[in-house]
């Protein structure tokens, strides 16, 4: 008789400690999830299936932001702080440019991986450093 494979039980999130008695514990800290084994094809090319992925994983980070503005306007708007033209006209300088950098860099990052991943497994078959290079050959 077969046994039927069973799951493991999901780690436990990794906590900070509070950094002084009184402090309210700190949030657990986020560990990115890789997927293991092989991802399910949906359509019969997989370019199609990577599309797919960055197109819903657009999707989720629009609806994040879209919801995150629709609180801070309506939050603004209430308490009479800002109004639409100085938010419309607002320039970032400085750290706040180099932290939008940094975010938009790293929102880029995540969009691309089904792509940058597929990169990198051509240019470590064909024994070469540079991705692009070994997919142009």
């Amino acid at each position: 008789m077969a046994r039927a494979k069973t799951k493991k039980p999901a780690a436990a999130p990794v906590r900070r400690k509070a950094a002084a008695a009184g402090d309210a514990a700190t949030p657990a800290a986020r560990i990115a999830r890789v997927a293991k084994g092989k991802k399910p094809q949906y359509f019969a090319d997989p370019a199609t299936d990577k599309l797919l992925w960055m197109t819903i994983s657009l999707m989720q980070e629009l609806s994040v932001t879209r919801d995150r503005l629709d609180s801070v306007e309506r939050l603004l708007d209430k308490k009479k702080l800002l109004s639409v033209r100085d938010i419309e006209k607002f320039v970032p300088a400085g750290a706040a440019a180099a932290e939008r950098d940094a975010r938009r860099g790293a929102f880029v990052d995540r969009v691309m991986r089904a792509v940058q991943a597929d990169l990198e497994g051509v240019a470590a078959a064909a024994g070469d450093d540079d991705p692009v290079a070994a997919v142009s050959a």
